[in-house]
């Protein structure tokens, strides 16, 4: 079992920059395969349904993002540290949300940006963007 908190939303101006940061503790972060998702105002549901998929990482470092972010986001992940970002810049008004960090054991199942493929998740971290 893995335990993952992150960290670094905060509020920025449109155009502006944030890192996301997500350690996991807890079990073997290298055999994981890693993703961010967000959830926007007003989208709550139960059981992650309103979760957008934002990027993700495998474990052989194959990433994936959404057509959303693409250019703007990027994710990596330091297995030194037990740990995944997010890198995002040019940040607009609609970026802002919940981010969740998440992960499933690297199987023969390839998550992607499926939330509901992922066993794991943290408790997120706030990014809000005005205009």
């Amino acid at each position: 079992q893995v335990h993952l908190v992150e960290s670094g939303g905060s509020s920025v101006q449109a155009g502006g920059s944030l890192r996301l940061s997500c350690v996991a503790s807890g079990s073997p972060f290298n055999l994981y395969n890693m993703g961010w998702f967000r959830q926007a105002p007003g989208k709550e549901r139960e059981e992650r349904e309103g979760y957008e998929g934002v990027a993700a990482i495998y474990v052989d470092e194959e990433k994936m993002y959404a057509d959303s972010v693409k250019g703007r986001f990027t994710i990596s992940r330091d297995n030194a540290k037990n740990s995944l970002y997010l890198e995002m810049n040019n940040l607009k008004p609609e970026d802002t949300a919940m981010y969740y960090c998440a992960a499933k054991r690297a199987g023969t199942v390839l998550p992607a940006l499926a939330h509901w493929r992922y066993n794991y998740w943290g408790q997120g971290t706030q990014v809000t963007v005005s205009s």
